[in-house]
């Protein structure tokens, strides 16, 4: 985490940036607790336009349903941080832009609104494509804030880079 900084971020985002470009792929992103960071950190490399199709700030329950088609069924079930939320919003970013590989990302950022099943730096995460399955999980990471969300962006590049490079 020490050597983690936005230039870092963006280094990782390059890394994914050149396997959509090699696949001829464009990536949109469905963010929440990390409010445009991952999106901030792809447009901050010039040229990505050709790989970046759109991201999504979707910090409301609302603006999940509206902007992703997240089922409220889904919200009053798991909750906004839960791997069943994250999948609804990578697959809506996907449905809802002409990108063919997506992520989502939402968490507990803190330093308040965690609880005993979902502490501060609970972040459930998803990838999709639009030729195969989602997939999702759940990190705990440690630190403030901002090092919560950090960590978080870093941790959805790398692993939407280790989804395509995986794809046949």
């Amino acid at each position: 985490m020490a050597d983690l900084n936005q230039e870092a971020l963006e280094g990782l985002a390059a890394e994914l940036g050149a396997v959509l470009l090699a696949r001829g792929m464009m990536l949109a992103v469905a963010e929440s607790c990390t409010g445009g960071w991952a999106a901030q950190a792809v447009t901050a490399l010039a040229g990505s336009s050709v790989w970046f199709e759109r991201g999504f700030v979707t910090y409301s329950n609302q603006a999940k349903m509206d902007m992703l088609g997240v089922a409220a069924a889904t919200l009053e079930r798991h909750g906004a941080v839960s791997e069943a939320t994250a999948r609804e919003m990578a697959l809506g970013a996907l449905a809802h832009s002409r990108a063919e590989a997506a992520f989502a990302i939402s968490g507990i950022a803190g330093p308040g609104g965690g609880s005993d099943s979902k502490p501060v730096g609970t972040v459930c995460f998803a990838w999709a494509t639009a030729a195969g399955p989602v997939r999702a999980t759940t990190c705990r990471f440690a630190g403030d804030r901002r090092q919560v969300r950090m960590q978080a962006v870093a941790y959805a590049f790398r692993e939407m880079r280790a989804v395509l490079v995986a794809m046949p």
